[in-house]
C-alpha cells in the first residue's frame, strides 16, 4: 500500500467530511425541508458555477470519458468539447424563469416545478420515479470511478476503495444536506481544476512535448491522430448523438436544472454562466487530452478507466499525485451528492410527504425521515457498485439519456410553450421512456443514431399533438408562468 499517495487522500476526505459537519452548525434558515434540500437559495455566482461545473463533470468525464480518449485518441478529445456550452445552456435556457417561479410558488424541488406547472399529480408521480430509477444507475457510475480510484492508487481491494470512498460522501450528505454539497462542489471543482492542469502539464513533460507524442500515438494507430478516430468509429452519426446526449439535451438533466432553483440573484446567475463555462472548457480540454496522449505513455494499459490515475501515477512525484488525485476524485464526489440529495428529495418532498402522509409531520420527523432515505439510498447504490463493468462511460451515458427521454420538454417546452398541458407532459414522459427503452434495450439505431435523438423527437411531437388535442391550461398557470 502506498502512503505518500493514501495520506493526502485520506487529509482530503477528512477535510470534506469536516466541512460538512461544520456547514451542519451553521444556523438554519428557513424549515428544514427548504434548508437541508437547496440550501435558502443563497448561492452566489461563484458557487453557483463551480457547482454547475462539478456536479455535471463526473466520473464519466474524469474516470470514463479519458478511458475513451485513451481508446479512440485524439477524434475524442474534438468530440469532447461539445460539452463546453453545458452550464451556458442549462442557465441561460432554465436559469431565469426557473428561479422567478420557483420563489412564487415555493418549489424546492423540479417536481415542484412540474406540479405548478402542470397541476398533475401523475406527471409528478411519473417524473419522480423515473429520476429515481436513472439516478441509482448514474450513482453506481460514480461509487465505481470513485473505487476505481482509491484501488489503483493506493493498493486497496476494489470492494475495500468502495467502502471508503461511499461512507464519506454519505457521510457529509447526511450531515450537511444541500449547502454542504455546494460548499463541496465548489472546493472540489478548483481542485478538479488544479489537478487537470498539473497532470496535463506532467504527461507533456513526460512525453516530449505535444508534437512528439503526436507522432507516436500515428505510429500506434494513424486513427489515433484522425478527427474519426480508429476505423472511422467517430462518424457523423456519432457526432450528431454525442451533442444531442452531452450539449443540448443537458438541459434535461435534473441534477443540473434543480441549481437553477437555489442560486441568490440574477447577478449570481450571470457571473455562474461566465465562469462556469471558462472553468468547464479547461476541464473538459485538460482531461481528455490527457488522456488521448496518455496512450503514448501507458500502450498497454488493460483497463481503459484507469488512464488518469494511472497518469498520475507514472508522471507526477507521488506526494504531488497524492494531492492532485483529489481532482479526479472531487469529480466523482460532487456528482453523486447532488443525485443523492435530489434523490432524496424526490422520496421526502414530493412523493411522501406531498402523497403519503395523511397528517403533516413534524420538523423532528422530516429531518429523520431525510437523512434515513438518504442513507439507504446510498447502501442500495453501494450494493449495486460491487460488480462494477470494465467502461462506465456507457452505462453512465445510457442514464443520461434515460432523464432527458423523460423530463427534456415538459422542463423546456413547459416554461416557453404555453400551450402546453398535462397530458402533453405525460404523452412526452410515457413516449420518450418507452421509446429509449426499447431502442436502446433491443440495440436499434435508426440511421445510425443513439437511441435518444429519435427518442427526444418522439417525445417533442407527442407533447405537441398530446397538448393540442386537450383543452389548454388554466389561466392561473398561464398567469403564473408568464404567458396571460
Amino acid at each position: 500500500m502506498n502512503l505518500e499517495l493514501l495520506i493526502p487522500l485520506v487529509i482530503y476526505l477528512c477535510a470534506m467530511l469536516g466541512l460538512g459537519f461544520w456547514l451542519s452548525r451553521r444556523p438554519q434558515e428557513g424549515s428544514f425541508v427548504q434548508d437541508y434540500f437547496l440550501g435558502n437559495r443563497s448561492m452566489g455566482g461563484f458557487v453557483l458555477a463551480m457547482t454547475m461545473v462539478a456536479t455535471y463533470a463526473s466520473a464519466s468525464s474524469f474516470i470514463g470519458g479519458p478511458g475513451a480518449a485513451y481508446r479512440m485518441g485524439l477524434g475524442w478529445v474534438l468530440l469532447a468539447m461539445i460539452q463546453v456550452p453545458t452550464v451556458w445552456l442549462t442557465l441561460g435556457v432554465l436559469g431565469k424563469q426557473f428561479a422567478h417561479i420557483a420563489r412564487r410558488v415555493n418549489a424546492l424541488t423540479i417536481n415542484d416545478m412540474l406540479y405548478a406547472r402542470y397541476r398533475s399529480p401523475l406527471v409528478v408521480i411519473l417524473a419522480a420515479l423515473g429520476l429515481l430509477a436513472a439516478f441509482v444507475a448514474t450513482m453506481v457510475v460514480q461509487f465505481i470511478g470513485g473505487a476505481r480510484l482509491l484501488e489503483t492508487v493506493t493498493g486497496l481491494p476494489y470492494q475495500g476503495g468502495l467502502v471508503i470512498f461511499a461512507t464519506t460522501v454519505l457521510l457529509y450528505t447526511l450531515i450537511g444536506g444541500f449547502r454542504a454539497v455546494v460548499i463541496t462542489d465548489a472546493v472540489q471543482g478548483v481542485l478538479m481544476l488544479l489537478g487537470t492542469l498539473v497532470l496535463l502539464a506532467g504527461v507533456l513533460h513526460a512525453g516530449g512535448g505535444a508534437g512528439a507524442m503526436f507522432s507516436a500515438l500515428s505510429e500506434i494507430d494513424p486513427g489515433l491522430v484522425e478527427p474519426r478516430g480508429p476505423d472511422g468509429f467517430l462518424g457523423t452519426s456519432f457526432m450528431l448523438s454525442f451533442w444531442v446526449l452531452v450539449c443540448f439535451g443537458v438541459i434535461g438533466l435534473p441534477h443540473s436544472a434543480i441549481r437553477c432553483l437555489a442560486y441568490k440573484d440574477s447577478g449570481a446567475m450571470h457571473k455562474g454562466i461566465i465562469i462556469g463555462t471558462l472553468i468547464g472548457a479547461l476541464l473538459m480540454f485538460g482531461m481528455h487530452f490527457a488522456g488521448a496522449l496518455g496512450r503514448v505513455l501507458l500502450p498497454e494499459l488493460s483497463v481503459p478507466d484507469k488512464v488518469m490515475p494511472t497518469l498520475m501515477l507514472t508522471v507526477l512525484p507521488p506526494i504531488v499525485a497524492g494531492l492532485f488525485l483529489a481532482g479526479p476524485m472531487a469529480a466523482i464526489m460532487s456528482t453523486i451528492d447532488s443525485q443523492l440529495i435530489q434523490a432524496s428529495a424526490t422520496l421526502v418532498k414530493d412523493l411522501y410527504l406531498n402523497y403519503l402522509s395523511r397528517t403533516p409531520p413534524s420538523p423532528t420527523a422530516i429531518k429523520r425521515a431525510s437523512r434515513l432515505v438518504t442513507l439507504v439510498l446510498g447502501l442500495v447504490v453501494l450494493w449495486a457498485a460491487l460488480s462494477p463493468p470494465d467502461m462506465i462511460i456507457w452505462l453512465n451515458l445510457l442514464a443520461f439519456g434515460a432523464l432527458q427521454a423523460i423530463f427534456f420538454w415538459p422542463l423546456v417546452l413547459g416554461l416557453y410553450w404555453w400551450r402546453g398541458n398535462a397530458t402533453g407532459a405525460l404523452a412526452s414522459m410515457v413516449t420518450g421512456a418507452v421509446c429509449y427503452g426499447l431502442l436502446t434495450t433491443l440495440g436499434i439505431k435508426p440511421l445510425g443514431l443513439h437511441a435518444i435523438v429519435p427518442s427526444l423527437a418522439l417525445s417533442g411531437l407527442a407533447y405537441v399533438f398530446g397538448s393540442l388535442s386537450t383543452a389548454p391550461p388554466t389561466t392561473e398557470v398561464r398567469q403564473l408562468f408568464g404567458r396571460d
